[in-house]
Protein backbone atom coordinates (compact mmCIF):
# COMPACT_ATOMS: atom_id res chain seq x y z
CA UNK A 1 0.00 0.00 0.00
CA UNK A 2 1.30 3.48 -0.85
CA UNK A 3 1.59 6.28 1.71
CA UNK A 4 -0.96 8.23 -0.34
CA UNK A 5 -3.64 5.66 0.57
CA UNK A 6 -3.03 6.32 4.29
CA UNK A 7 -3.07 10.13 4.12
CA UNK A 8 -5.93 12.51 4.73
CA UNK A 9 -3.93 15.76 4.59
CA UNK A 10 -0.79 17.21 2.99
CA UNK A 11 0.70 20.48 4.19
CA UNK A 12 3.23 22.31 2.09
CA UNK A 13 5.75 25.11 2.43
CA UNK A 14 5.72 28.04 -0.03
CA UNK A 15 9.09 29.63 -0.82
CA UNK A 16 11.54 27.15 -2.33
CA UNK A 17 8.80 24.51 -2.53
CA UNK A 18 5.91 26.00 -4.53
CA UNK A 19 7.59 29.17 -5.74
CA UNK A 20 10.89 31.06 -5.84
CA UNK A 21 12.05 34.66 -5.91
CA UNK A 22 12.62 36.10 -9.36
CA UNK A 23 15.79 38.14 -9.85
CA UNK A 24 17.67 39.72 -6.95
CA UNK A 25 16.52 41.83 -4.03
CA UNK A 26 18.71 44.62 -5.41
CA UNK A 27 16.67 44.73 -8.63
CA UNK A 28 13.57 45.91 -6.76
CA UNK A 29 15.42 48.29 -4.43
CA UNK A 30 17.23 49.74 -7.46
CA UNK A 31 14.00 50.29 -9.42
CA UNK A 32 12.41 51.98 -6.41
CA UNK A 33 15.38 54.29 -5.82
CA UNK A 34 15.59 55.28 -9.50
CA UNK A 35 11.85 55.99 -9.62
CA UNK A 36 12.42 58.44 -6.75
CA UNK A 37 15.27 60.09 -8.68
CA UNK A 38 18.08 58.49 -6.70
CA UNK A 39 21.01 56.36 -7.95
CA UNK A 40 20.79 52.60 -7.85
CA UNK A 41 22.14 51.24 -4.52
CA UNK A 42 24.98 48.73 -4.56
CA UNK A 43 23.43 45.25 -4.86
CA UNK A 44 25.82 43.45 -2.53
CA UNK A 45 25.63 46.08 0.21
CA UNK A 46 21.85 46.18 -0.13
CA UNK A 47 21.59 42.39 0.10
CA UNK A 48 23.78 42.26 3.21
CA UNK A 49 21.97 45.23 4.76
CA UNK A 50 18.60 43.59 4.23
CA UNK A 51 19.73 40.24 5.69
CA UNK A 52 20.89 41.96 8.89
CA UNK A 53 17.86 44.24 9.14
CA UNK A 54 15.42 41.37 8.56
CA UNK A 55 17.16 39.19 11.15
CA UNK A 56 16.99 42.00 13.71
CA UNK A 57 13.30 42.67 13.05
CA UNK A 58 12.44 38.96 13.17
CA UNK A 59 14.18 38.73 16.54
CA UNK A 60 12.64 41.85 18.08
CA UNK A 61 9.20 41.58 16.49
CA UNK A 62 8.67 37.94 15.45
CA UNK A 63 5.85 36.84 13.15
CA UNK A 64 5.89 40.26 11.47
CA UNK A 65 5.06 42.05 14.72
CA UNK A 66 2.05 39.87 15.60
CA UNK A 67 2.49 39.94 19.41
CA UNK A 68 3.29 43.66 19.42
CA UNK A 69 0.19 44.33 17.27
CA UNK A 70 2.48 46.15 14.86
CA UNK A 71 0.79 46.82 11.50
CA UNK A 72 2.37 44.86 8.66
CA UNK A 73 3.30 48.01 6.74
CA UNK A 74 5.06 49.48 9.80
CA UNK A 75 7.08 46.28 10.29
CA UNK A 76 8.25 46.36 6.69
CA UNK A 77 8.89 50.12 6.68
CA UNK A 78 11.17 49.76 9.71
CA UNK A 79 12.94 46.80 8.09
CA UNK A 80 13.42 48.51 4.71
CA UNK A 81 14.67 51.76 6.27
CA UNK A 82 17.18 49.83 8.38
CA UNK A 83 18.26 47.85 5.30
CA UNK A 84 19.15 51.08 3.48
CA UNK A 85 20.89 52.55 6.54
CA UNK A 86 22.99 49.41 7.04
CA UNK A 87 23.90 49.50 3.34
CA UNK A 88 25.05 53.13 3.74
CA UNK A 89 22.05 54.98 2.27
CA UNK A 90 19.96 57.53 4.13
CA UNK A 91 17.16 59.51 2.51
CA UNK A 92 14.94 62.37 3.61
CA UNK A 93 11.47 61.31 4.74
CA UNK A 94 9.67 62.27 1.51
CA UNK A 95 12.18 60.37 -0.67
CA UNK A 96 12.19 57.33 1.58
CA UNK A 97 8.37 57.25 1.56
CA UNK A 98 8.35 57.12 -2.26
CA UNK A 99 11.01 54.39 -2.32
CA UNK A 100 9.35 52.32 0.39
CA UNK A 101 5.86 52.51 -1.14
CA UNK A 102 7.20 51.12 -4.41
CA UNK A 103 9.11 48.30 -2.68
CA UNK A 104 6.12 47.40 -0.48
CA UNK A 105 3.80 47.34 -3.48
CA UNK A 106 6.22 45.20 -5.52
CA UNK A 107 6.58 42.53 -2.85
CA UNK A 108 2.83 42.53 -2.28
CA UNK A 109 2.26 41.57 -5.92
CA UNK A 110 3.17 38.56 -8.07
CA UNK A 111 6.05 40.49 -9.72
CA UNK A 112 9.03 39.20 -7.63
CA UNK A 113 7.93 35.55 -7.61
CA UNK A 114 7.75 32.65 -10.01
CA UNK A 115 5.71 29.50 -9.45
CA UNK A 116 7.36 26.19 -10.28
CA UNK A 117 5.52 24.55 -13.20
CA UNK A 118 4.72 21.42 -11.17
CA UNK A 119 3.16 23.30 -8.22
CA UNK A 120 -0.39 23.91 -9.41
CA UNK A 121 -0.83 20.45 -11.00
CA UNK A 122 0.50 18.76 -7.85
CA UNK A 123 -1.84 20.64 -5.51
CA UNK A 124 -4.82 19.95 -7.76
CA UNK A 125 -3.85 16.28 -7.98
CA UNK A 126 -3.78 15.99 -4.17
CA UNK A 127 -7.20 17.58 -3.84
CA UNK A 128 -8.49 15.36 -6.64
CA UNK A 129 -7.37 12.36 -4.57
CA UNK A 130 -9.64 13.59 -1.78
CA UNK A 131 -6.89 15.01 0.47
CA UNK A 132 -7.04 18.26 2.41
CA UNK A 133 -4.21 20.55 1.31
CA UNK A 134 -2.78 23.17 3.67
CA UNK A 135 -0.21 25.92 3.19
CA UNK A 136 2.19 26.32 6.14
CA UNK A 137 4.49 29.31 5.76
CA UNK A 138 6.53 31.85 7.69
CA UNK A 139 4.80 34.64 5.80
CA UNK A 140 2.54 37.62 6.35
CA UNK A 141 -1.10 38.04 5.40
CA UNK A 142 -0.44 39.26 1.84
CA UNK A 143 0.66 35.77 0.82
CA UNK A 144 -2.81 34.45 1.62
CA UNK A 145 -4.85 37.41 0.38
CA UNK A 146 -2.87 38.68 -2.61
CA UNK A 147 0.35 36.93 -3.62
CA UNK A 148 -0.69 33.27 -3.88
CA UNK A 149 -3.96 34.09 -5.71
CA UNK A 150 -2.08 36.41 -8.10
CA UNK A 151 0.23 33.48 -8.87
CA UNK A 152 -2.70 31.18 -9.66
CA UNK A 153 -2.56 29.29 -6.35
CA UNK A 154 -6.04 29.85 -4.96
CA UNK A 155 -7.78 28.79 -1.79
CA UNK A 156 -10.55 26.45 -2.87
CA UNK A 157 -8.93 25.17 -6.06
CA UNK A 158 -5.27 24.57 -5.13
CA UNK A 159 -5.43 24.56 -1.32
CA UNK A 160 -8.02 24.26 1.43
CA UNK A 161 -6.54 26.21 4.33
CA UNK A 162 -3.51 28.29 5.22
CA UNK A 163 -1.40 28.70 8.34
CA UNK A 164 0.71 31.86 8.00
CA UNK A 165 3.02 32.96 10.80
CA UNK A 166 2.07 36.63 10.51
CA UNK A 167 -1.58 35.75 11.13
CA UNK A 168 -1.05 33.02 13.76
CA UNK A 169 1.70 34.52 15.91
CA UNK A 170 3.75 31.31 15.74
CA UNK A 171 6.39 30.42 13.18
CA UNK A 172 8.45 27.50 11.96
CA UNK A 173 10.41 25.69 13.39
CA UNK A 174 7.97 25.81 16.33
CA UNK A 175 5.99 22.53 16.03
CA UNK A 176 2.89 24.42 17.21
CA UNK A 177 2.39 25.75 13.67
CA UNK A 178 1.98 22.16 12.46
CA UNK A 179 -0.43 21.37 15.28
CA UNK A 180 -2.53 24.36 14.18
CA UNK A 181 -2.49 22.97 10.63
CA UNK A 182 -3.77 19.56 11.79
CA UNK A 183 -6.56 21.26 13.78
CA UNK A 184 -7.51 23.38 10.78
CA UNK A 185 -7.61 20.29 8.57
CA UNK A 186 -10.30 18.87 10.84
CA UNK A 187 -8.34 17.51 13.81
CA UNK A 188 -6.52 15.03 11.63
CA UNK A 189 -4.12 12.63 13.38
CA UNK A 190 -0.42 13.39 12.67
CA UNK A 191 0.17 9.94 11.17
CA UNK A 192 -2.49 10.74 8.55
CA UNK A 193 -0.65 13.87 7.42
CA UNK A 194 2.45 14.65 5.38
CA UNK A 195 4.44 17.89 5.27
CA UNK A 196 6.55 18.86 2.25
CA UNK A 197 9.19 21.59 2.49
CA UNK A 198 12.75 22.55 1.65
CA UNK A 199 14.29 23.03 5.12
CA UNK A 200 15.43 20.30 7.50
CA UNK A 201 15.22 22.68 10.48
CA UNK A 202 11.96 24.46 9.68
CA UNK A 203 10.00 21.83 7.78
CA UNK A 204 11.18 18.25 8.24
CA UNK A 205 12.25 18.08 11.89
CA UNK A 206 9.31 19.94 13.51
CA UNK A 207 6.72 18.06 11.42
CA UNK A 208 8.31 14.70 12.30
CA UNK A 209 8.55 15.71 15.97
CA UNK A 210 4.75 15.72 16.28
CA UNK A 211 4.35 12.43 14.40
CA UNK A 212 3.65 13.67 10.87
CA UNK A 213 5.24 12.15 7.78
CA UNK A 214 7.65 14.51 6.03
CA UNK A 215 9.72 14.83 2.89
CA UNK A 216 12.14 17.43 1.61
CA UNK A 217 12.48 18.95 -1.83
CA UNK A 218 15.93 19.80 -3.15
CA UNK A 219 15.07 21.93 -6.17
CA UNK A 220 18.37 23.84 -6.16
CA UNK A 221 20.77 20.96 -5.47
CA UNK A 222 21.89 22.29 -2.10
CA UNK A 223 25.01 20.66 -0.59
CA UNK A 224 22.99 20.14 2.62
CA UNK A 225 20.89 17.50 0.86
CA UNK A 226 23.71 14.97 1.27
CA UNK A 227 23.40 15.25 5.05
CA UNK A 228 19.61 15.22 4.85
CA UNK A 229 19.71 11.86 3.09
CA UNK A 230 22.29 10.49 5.53
CA UNK A 231 19.96 11.37 8.41
CA UNK A 232 17.26 9.20 6.83
CA UNK A 233 15.11 11.92 5.28
CA UNK A 234 13.31 11.35 1.99
CA UNK A 235 14.74 13.98 -0.38
CA UNK A 236 13.28 14.47 -3.86
CA UNK A 237 14.11 16.88 -6.69
CA UNK A 238 10.61 18.26 -7.36
CA UNK A 239 6.88 17.72 -6.96
CA UNK A 240 6.66 15.44 -9.99
CA UNK A 241 8.99 13.07 -8.15
CA UNK A 242 6.93 13.58 -4.98
CA UNK A 243 3.76 12.54 -6.82
CA UNK A 244 5.47 9.40 -8.14
CA UNK A 245 6.91 8.57 -4.71
CA UNK A 246 3.60 9.08 -2.92
CA UNK A 247 1.81 6.78 -5.35
CA UNK A 248 4.39 3.98 -5.09
CA UNK A 249 4.75 1.23 -2.50
CA UNK A 250 8.23 2.62 -1.71
CA UNK A 251 6.62 5.51 0.15
CA UNK A 252 5.09 3.14 2.71
CA UNK A 253 7.79 3.54 5.29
Amino acid sequence: MSLLAKLRCVTIDVTGTLMAYKGELGDYYCMAAKAAGKPCPDYQRMHEGFKLAYKEMAKNYPCFGHAAKMPNIVWWKTCVRDSFVRAGYEYDEETFEKIFRRIYASFGSSAPYTVFPDSQPFLRWLRGEGLKVGIVSNAEYRYQDVILPALGLNEGSEWDFGVFSGLEGVEKPNPKIYEIALERAGNIAPEEALHIGDSMRKDYEPAKSIGMHALLLDRFKTPDAVEWRKSGAVVLPDLLAAKEWLSSDKSNC
